[in-house]
């Protein structure tokens, strides 16, 4: 059984906060910086290493807006809607692309230093599933480590205090079920260091991926899906689940790699590297009419599919024909990783493989964050806005962060002000059930749905994935530490996106059923939202909503 709350020690200290922002990615930092701006009063940042350790500042490729003059937000709304396979919620998308581009100039406004061209504008490349060259990106191949350095410049000169090395741990909630603030655990020694609260009248959720729940992945060592888990727990409906994407182009390091792979950015495509197999050949070609550039779920496939024909471990990407140059001005990160571990892109042919990378669902909100639970709010990977569907377009992730974590301190704001009560309130005394799992779960969960829920799912397999995840529960810990607690969140996490995989069978964007190979709309096209009560997991279907004629 999944605990209804964490086991751990009473809150040693307490501090008061307008506005806990959880999370110091592009989505936390805009979020607080806006929050900030717009006057909804004391604002805390808490994040769970240091402020720059997440999953933004790995981000190569760059952020995607309809910046060029031949290019459209109705181009860009097309083209997120195809890579969503038709589950997309095109108003949250439309808001992405229509308001994108001024975020962008907010953006560069702020200090960020994007590539230029030989004329003085933006340097825009493609990627998959773009028709269009709309990517802006920065130090070649190192956009997210940019943007990252100007929102906490920014943070420094607004003033806003942080609480690094915290670790979140439950949602508080007052008399009237409204989030009213978080317990969380402080690594290491100071005024504030182990468990405490944050009492909050706004909790802000921007605790990035979960792509840790499997073995190999692209994401950094703190995505283990702690939002995503604190919002099951406190009662938040979240959606999409089963939709984890796969990056197709990931450094493959031999078959016994764990943890963070380097990641081979989909811009090395758009600027023109094949993908080829063993002898050559570049399979791609007549699988997609964009080749190489399709969105990401079909080049995942192509790449597995073709593993499984000829029985190698790897596919190969060829980028020997750009020349030193190109790889040292464009690519300079991505040259450094591979030749770090023994792979010359300027001669070789670079093996690859897909890996887990994005999570397209998460907890669920509208298009100004609001979860479902009053006064608990999120954005970025840990949300699911509806703009990415069953597959994230590429360059969509920074994009969305940067429109929606504008959008929640607005819709703070206006929160606050309707609010009978002006003030703190406090936590009720909560009687949900504690538990927690012995860290050593943690391993076992990522071999668990490495071997049965990645690329290629099957019925039996995530059939075996259930059963030994829930035999995994009975592995209880007493003694709550850090790992523990990561170990009980994906275990929850893990738990869900199985439920929503076994339930969802058909093929559909990065969810690939061998079982059911195709799209099936008449019974599919839908939404699977999942809680967390007493009595465990429920996922139930949820039909897309018909637009109704104007």
């Amino acid at each position: 059984m999944i605990p209804r709350r964490l086991r751990a020690p009473a809150p040693g200290w307490s501090v008061d906060t307008d506005v806990v922002v959880i999370g110091s990615g592009i989505a936390g930092l805009v979020a607080a910086l806006a929050a900030a701006r717009n006057g909804t009063g004391r604002v805390l940042l808490v994040t769970k290493a240091r402020l720059e350790a997440g999953s933004t500042r790995w981000a190569q490729g760059g952020i995607a807006a309809a910046l060029a003059p031949g290019d459209s937000p109705e181009e860009h709304l097309a083209d997120t809607l195809t890579a969503g396979a038709g589950l997309c919620d095109e108003d949250a998308v439309r808001t992405l692309v229509t308001e994108g581009p001024d975020a962008v100039r907010r953006l560069i406004a702020l200090g960020a230093g994007f590539d230029l061209d030989a004329d003085g504008g933006l340097a825009l490349t493609r990627e998959g599933g773009h028709h269009r060259r709309r990517i802006a990106h920065a130090g070649g191949d190192a956009t997210g480590a940019e943007i990252s350095r100007a929102l906490l410049e920014a943070r420094r000169a607004a003033g806003i205090e942080v609480i690094e090395h915290a670790l979140v741990l439950d949602l508080l909630l007052d008399a009237t079920g409204r989030a009213c603030g978080v317990t969380l655990h402080v690594m290491g020694e100071g005024r504030r260091d182990g468990v405490g609260a944050v009492r909050a009248r706004a909790v802000v959720l921007a605790t990035g991926g979960l792509g840790q729940v499997f073995s190999a992945t692209t994401n950094p060592e703190v995505s283990t899906g702690d939002g995503v888990a604190l919002a099951l727990r406190a009662g938040a409906e979240v959606t999409d689940l089963e939709f984890v994407q796969f990056h197709p182009t990931v450094l493959w390091l031999g078959r016994d790699a764990r943890g963070r792979q380097p990641l081979i950015s989909e811009a090395v495509r758009g600027e023109g590297a094949y993908l080829v197999d063993r002898t050559g050949e570049r399979f791609m070609v007549g699988r997609h009419e964009l080749a190489e550039l399709a969105p990401r779920d079909v080049v995942a496939k192509g790449i597995m599919s073709r593993m499984r024909e000829t029985g190698a471990s790897c596919m190969y990407l060829d980028g020997r024909h750009f020349g030193a140059e190109l790889w040292e001005r464009r690519f300079p990160t991505i040259l450094a990783a591979c030749r770090e571990h023994g792979v010359d892109p300027v001669t070789e042919l670079i093996p690859v493989v897909p890996a887990a990378h994005y999570a397209s669902g998460g907890v669920r909100t509208d298009t100004w964050g609001r979860t479902s639970l009053p006064g608990l709010y999120a954005c970025g990977e840990v949300a699911c806005t509806g703009v990415h569907g069953a597959n994230r377009l590429a360059s969509n992730s920074l994009l969305e962060g940067l429109v929606f974590g504008e959008r929640i301190a607005t819709a703070i704001g206006e929160d606050l002000v309707s609010l009978t009560h002006r003030t703190l309130t406090a936590a009720r005394a909560d009687a949900r059930a504690q538990g927690l799992l012995d860290p050593a779960v943690r391993e076992d969960v990522q071999r668990i749905m490495t071997s049965h829920v990645g690329v290629l799912r099957s019925a039996e397999g995530l059939e075996a994935a259930a059963r030994e995840l829930a035999a995994l529960a009975g592995r209880t810990s007493d003694e709550p530490c850090v790992e523990a607690w990561e170990a009980t969140n994906l275990h929850a996490v893990a738990s869900a996106i199985v439920a929503a995989a076994r339930l969802r069978t058909e093929t559909r964007g990065s969810h690939w059923h061998q079982d059911h190979p195709a799209r099936d709309d008449s019974a599919w096209q839908g939404h699977l939202v999942t809680r967390l009560a007493d009595d465990g997991l429920t996922t139930a279907y949820e039909p897309m909503r018909q637009k109704t004629a104007a």
